[in-house]
């Protein structure tokens, strides 16, 4: 077996609305070989993992595997079920697995839930291993507890840390959208103007300079002591000598610690003796190049945790120790207490394990013991001075306990120093006693705190500083979130989604805008190119500008890479026709509405869905949807419409040359379709179409019917670039470009072109290299008699087809349907452009269905041609959109 490929969707996606893991496989020797094909690989199969009993498949209850195991299943539904069990063990919480058939014998996708990517790729490659390795009758090597160590490893590494995971799942509680950039501890919070971002507990507000502040300990100290609060005195040392000379000054005991140290690291207190400070000095100096030698402050070690101005979180922190039994030893206790399940390795757990060092070292030699010694029953033993968590010390919370006018002192120190999410390490002697400069001390101010030791105390309450912290960012609970309309169909997004941008551009908003034609921000192109996708989306999501985000969703996007966002305000889609039937396994329409459907199911429950009536299958979409649904239609006489209306629904739809919006009995004129300039009087049916659609959407968002209609009159054609761009030659004929590359396009061009007064049609035709035969046949059929002449052309991107491939099959069905019509084949879509200019003569026009734009546009530039908006059209005007 070999595993191709392997990618992670972390959006809703067509097989879940949850992060994915897709694995492209390739069977090879066991192409069509089941289970049962090899003796004994069941049975080994489930006594190496006997938690698969517990597997439903597709039986729905537990055992339901094990039949199929039985019966005969294929190896890379197997190795998916392997994969989640090794996961489950793990203790990550993945439940959803499907193996499908991809695009060849022996191909399949495993899909799977994903709560760690890192890791549960490489569970997939050891599981494949494991299943192959047991079909060969060989002792499974490595074990299936190697694998999971090892599989540990790359969590802890890979992971979120504790105080990330408990934003990420703060922000879940209250449904503010959130993601990770990149591997480490950077995640993005809310979209658009409300975005923030934040690294562990670094904040978007967190002052740089107050960081700075923070990491300087010995500048820290003299800004506190200027502001009146309790400091030990010292200084810094960056030698031995310096060392002992404050050592001498001060007078026992000290502390000595790095000058810029993090977690405790290298931190030895209590400090009596010249030998003491030397060996010391070194263990610090391995952490910094200075060190901070301190007059050593007893009393309890107090962590508070100050966000935006108040202490939310009070702990006392112990030390890492251990208590004798009489019978072990210290070194043996210290391997007991790392058993406990609550330890693990950093910050995987709420506690950390003890990590015998030379701090430790150094602490049991001034009690006078070593790790052989064997401490007393009851007698409690200190491994080292320093009480952090990040060293195995353990955390009581005492949020209630505490007096609060050493709260008060925190909030001050955290005032100075100027941070808005900071830790305060105090020294208490007593904590139910007044604070005064006498009876404690502020000894460090740590930006950027842990805040395991308040979410899973060791003892006491927990305190859920992660909310506090989101709440900072998004206070009065809100979500972080900006309007999201999302537009997809087969034909007509684009424009609709245009049209939608424009209107709230003129309410005075920042928009972001993704389109076939690229990323804009307002008018600004950000990048050019088809930006349908889940990235051209979050790159109009991440931008701190945009208050209302449009985005045009197209199937490849939505296929490879799911959804940018958890749920739309608006959704709509305009169409599902034929097309794209043979790419990424979708072989039929009803293929087509399962992908776009994600869209409309991916709607916020108080949110609206728009869905065209005139299309049957969106008809019947609509009767498994939750949400709002508003139809709209090109005529007012539509049954769905009417049955919508008669139950108190809501439809936009075209009566008499107006745009309606009606709901239940009451109606509404919006604008006439004579007087929207995209329409050229009320002739192009599709985009009629498409500016109901783009009034249903701006309606369901809130725009007043006013704005609505100033908006459809105020959209240029010019606006729509690479949609009907018609251009007038210097002899009176005309050239039109337009993006139309399926059937269903290329007949509501027909329509239209026939409308238009003309002499003759010439059609420069093409469709993509990646669609079935079928589909370029049935293009070539429905262009056929649209058209009086041909040329046919090709995309410079072949998609995966030979050069003439795709013109020759138009070619030969054009000869079958109208032989008596001219063709000729012309493969380069300029030089076919220039061959259809020539034939021109005045009051003919041409039609191109083009792959780039821009190319034709310099071209018919430089032949002298005219853009315009309009051509002379007929009278006969008709509002049906088929």
């Amino acid at each position: 077996m070999n595993i191709v490929s392997v990618r992670h969707i972390d959006g809703p996606n067509v097989y879940l609305y949850k992060p994915i893991m897709v694995a492209r496989i390739h069977l090879e020797s066991y192409t069509e070989k089941e289970s049962f094909h090899f003796p004994g690989f069941t049975e080994s199969l489930i006594q190496l993992l006997p938690g698969l009993r517990e597997h439903h498949c597709a039986k729905g209850e537990p055992g339901g595997f094990i039949e199929r195991l039985h019966g005969g299943t294929y190896f890379g539904h197997i190795t998916e079920h392997v994969t989640i069990e090794l996961a489950t063990l793990l203790g990550l919480d993945v439940h959803y697995g499907k193996t499908v058939y991809a695009d060849g014998p022996g191909i399949y996708d495993i899909v799977m839930e994903c709560k760690a990517y890192e890791c549960q790729r490489q569970l997939l490659f050891r599981a494949a291993d494991l299943v192959r390795q047991l079909t060969e009758q060989e002792v499974a090597q490595p074990t299936v507890e190697e694998i999971l160590d090892e599989a540990r490893a790359v969590l802890l590494r890979t992971g979120l840390g504790p105080s990330t995971q408990a934003i990420v799942d703060a922000c879940i509680r209250r449904q503010i959208p959130v993601r990770r950039l990149g591997t480490g501890s950077l995640l993005e919070l809310g979209y658009g103007i409300h975005r923030q971002r934040i690294a562990a507990t670094i904040t978007d507000k967190t002052s740089c300079v107050a960081v700075d502040i923070a990491c300087n300990k010995e500048q820290t100290k003299e800004l506190l002591r200027e502001g009146g609060i309790p400091v030990p005195d010292g200084g810094l040392a960056s030698s031995v000598e310096e060392a002992l000379d404050w050592f001498h000054r001060l007078g026992e005991p000290v502390v000595i610690k790095p000058f810029d140290g993090r977690q405790g690291q290298g931190v030895c207190l209590n400090i009596e003796q010249e030998n003491e400070v030397r060996d010391a000095f070194q263990i610090a100096s391995e952490y910094a190049s200075s060190v901070l030698v301190e007059r050593y402050v007893p009393g309890e070690n107090v962590r508070l945790l100050i966000i935006n101005g108040e202490c939310v979180a009070v702990s006392r922190r112990d030390p890492a120790n251990v208590v004798g039994d009489g019978v072990h030893s210290i070194g043996e206790l210290i391997e007991q207490a790392n058993e406990d399940p609550r330890r693990g390795v950093g910050h995987e757990k709420p506690l950390t394990k003890i990590h015998v060092d030379a701090v430790v070292q150094g602490t049991l030699a001034r009690l006078g013991k070593t790790l052989d010694s064997v401490p007393l029953l009851g007698e409690r033993v200190v491994l080292r001075d320093s009480a952090n968590l990040s060293t195995g010390g353990e955390a009581h919370d005492m949020t209630d306990e505490l007096h609060a006018s050493y709260k008060r002192f925190a909030e001050r120190s955290a005032r100075i120093v100027g941070l808005d999410v900071c830790g305060i390490d105090m020294v208490v002697e007593d904590l139910n006693v007044p604070a005064t400069a006498d009876n404690c001390a502020v000894i460090e101010v740590n930006a950027a705190p842990g805040i395991r030791m308040h979410q899973h105390p060791s003892h006491g309450a927990a305190r859920d500083v992660a909310d506090a912290i989101v709440e900072s960012l998004f206070p009065g609970g809100k979500s972080g979130r900006i309007p999201i309309i999302s537009v997809t169909g087969t034909n007509g997004k684009t424009t609709t989604a245009r049209l939608i941008a424009h209107a709230i551009k003129r309410e005075g908003k920042t928009v972001g805008l993704t389109t076939t034609g690229g990323v804009y921000i307002n008018d600004e192109l950000i990048q050019g190119g088809d930006t349908t996708g889940p990235r051209s989306a979050r790159l109009v999501l991440s931008d701190p500008t945009v208050e209302l985000a449009v985005l045009e969703t197209a199937r490849g996007g939505i296929l490879r890479g799911g959804l940018a966002y958890d749920k739309a305000d608006v959704s709509v889609i305009t169409n599902i026709t034929l097309d794209h039937v043979g790419q990424d396994s979708v072989d039929t329409i009803e293929d087509l509405i399962h992908v776009k459907s994600l869209v409309a199911e991916c709607t916020h429950p108080d949110g609206t869905v728009v869905l065209n009536a005139d299309d049957e299958n969106l008809v019947n979409l609509s009767k498994r949807l939750k949400t709002r649904v508003v139809f709209t239609s090109s005529r007012a006489d539509n049954p769905v419409v009417e049955r919508h209306l008669a139950v108190g629904g809501t439809a936009v739809y075209v009566d008499n040359g107006y745009i309606v919006e009606a709901n239940g009995t009451l109606k509404r004129m919006l604008t006439s379709v004579l007087d929207i300039p995209l329409t050229m009087r009320g002739t192009i049916g599709f985009h009629i179409e498409n500016a109901v659609l783009a009034a249903a959407a701006l309606r369901a968002a809130g725009v007043s019917r006013r704005a609505v209609a100033a908006a459809l009159r105020g959209f240029e054609p010019t606006s729509n670039r690479g949609r009907c761009m018609i251009y007038r030659m210097p002899n009176g004929s005309h050239v039109i470009l337009d993006y139309a590359h399926n059937p269903a396009g290329f007949q509501r061009i027909g329509e239209w072109l026939h409308r238009l007064p003309h002499q003759h049609l010439i059609g420069v035709i093409g469709v993509p290299g990646d669609r079935a035969d079928t589909v370029v046949e049935l293009s070539a059929q429905t262009l056929a008699p649209i058209f009086d002449a041909f040329i046919v052309k090709e995309d410079a991107d072949k998609r995966g087809r030979r050069d003439g491939e795709i013109a020759e099959i138009m070619r030969r069905t054009l000869r079958t349907v109208e032989p008596s019509k001219p063709v000729r084949v012309v493969l380069s879509e300029t030089e076919a452009l220039a061959q259809a200019t020539t034939m021109l003569q005045p009051g003919d026009i041409a039609c191109l269905f083009y792959e780039s734009a821009e190319a034709l546009d310099r071209f018919l530039m430089d032949e002298g041609a005219q853009r315009v908006s309009d051509i002379t059209v007929s009278t006969n005007r008709s509002y049906a959109m088929l």
